[in-house]
């Protein structure tokens, strides 16, 4: 198995920078899940760990070993592309064993290698198939196996599922989770779907343009988001973010007055979770507006109100029921608000902090990061 390093490691095309001083150790056996939208440099990042792109600068260690100068069949890594790769005039027996004769793995290795990795993601039924007889949850699982087979040092995963629709996501996600902890290989996963990296990771990279925007657990991220980027990115609804000011320990906007914050007086973003607000009684709440939708979830329902120029959602019970348009108040206790700058958008104040019994999903090994420290590695910023 494997740590890898990445120090200061930088990525340009002439002036313009793919990824800047991306600088992390991702521990031996963790599941890291590098995340961000389109163009935020994780898969840049993933390629030159796989040694598909040169990094302009810095360096990059696998088991210790400074890997920049090397092959990519040389670095002892398995890759799951977005798009399968699979050859379609080869049977899933065949696409499953290729990668060990290409390595010369002995001949006599080969079929239990093929049928232990076949198992693990459930195709014993569809050896005989080829690519074209298969689903598309069907394909990727034989893309797992082809990398599974391998016993890589690294498991590498490009956006593995966002071929898939919803429910074959939902399935194919659960098998990933499951062998990452049977196989307990280190794997880097790109993803720009939050909802995968809070489901799947020991620790999430949140990427910007660029640039490291907070490295932690999922339950450090979704619990104190470094900035305003993070708190809008991660979580579905995303945070509430609401611009006013503080004045004398209350913020205020259009509609909102919350008592008993503590922050500098001035202009702030004030953002809170869906589900930590709440329905007021009696239409006496830190939160007043007309309702703007409300959408029924099953085991909740959404009730969203317009605050100034932002949109704002409250999760309210399953049976709660109001017309659009219709007075709605909610309380937003000064406890659950999170503070962030006006103009850069970094945090200020507020929050939960993250208990040692919220930091369970930690890998083992790794550093606790406490909360004033959750941000960017160094030169991410």
């Amino acid at each position: 198995m494997a740590e890898i390093n990445l120090k200061r490691v930088t990525k340009r095309w002439g002036d313009f920078v793919g990824v800047q001083e991306f600088d992390l150790d991702i521990h031996d056996r963790e599941f890291l899940v590098l995340l961000g939208p389109s163009g935020c440099g994780k898969t840049t990042t993933m390629r030159m760990i796989a040694g598909l792109e040169e990094p302009t600068s810095g360096d990059i260690l696998i088991g210790g070993d400074r890997v920049n100068d090397k092959d990519p069949k040389d670095r002892d890594i398995a890759m799951v592309f977005q798009s399968y790769g699979l050859y379609p005039n080869l049977t899933v027996y065949e696409n499953i064993r290729f990668p060990l004769k290409v390595r010369k793995v002995p001949a006599a290795e080969h079929d239990e290698r093929v049928m232990r990795a076949s198992a693990m993601v459930e195709l014993d039924d569809f050896l005989h198939r080829k690519p074209a007889a298969l689903s598309g949850g069907q394909r990727q699982r034989v893309a797992l196996a082809r990398a599974i087979v391998r016993t890589p040092k690294v498991f590498l995963m490009d956006e593995p599922l966002s071929n898939l629709d919803a429910k074959l996501r939902v399935s194919t996600r659960a098998q990933i989770k499951n062998l990452s902890h049977e196989l307990k290989v280190t794997t880097i996963y790109v993803t720009h779907d939050q909802i995968e990296a809070m489901t799947l990771a020991d620790r999430v990279v949140v990427m910007k343009a660029g640039v490291v925007q907070q490295v932690g657990t999922p339950t450090e991220i979704y619990d104190m988001p470094s900035n305003t980027f993070v708190a809008s990115f991660i979580g579905s609804p995303a945070m509430n973010l609401m611009e006013g000011e503080i004045r004398n320990g209350t913020f205020t906007c259009k509609g909102v007055t919350i008592p008993g914050v503590t922050g500098p007086d001035g202009p702030v973003t004030c953002g809170f979770r869906a589900e930590d607000a709440s329905v007021a009684e009696g239409g006496s709440g830190e939160v007043q507006a007309p309702v703007y939708s409300m959408e029924l979830l099953g085991d909740s329902t959404m009730v969203t109100v317009r605050v100034g120029g932002s949109l704002v959602a409250v999760k309210a019970p399953k049976e709660f029921r109001a017309e659009i348009g219709a007075p709605f108040a909610a309380n937003v206790p000064a406890g659950i608000c999170h503070f962030f700058d006006a103009k850069s958008g970094e945090r200020v104040g507020g929050g939960h902090p993250v208990t040692p019994a919220r930091q369970a999903d930690a890998p083992a090994g790794a550093d606790v990061v406490p909360p004033a420290a959750v941000g960017a590695p160094d030169g991410g910023n």
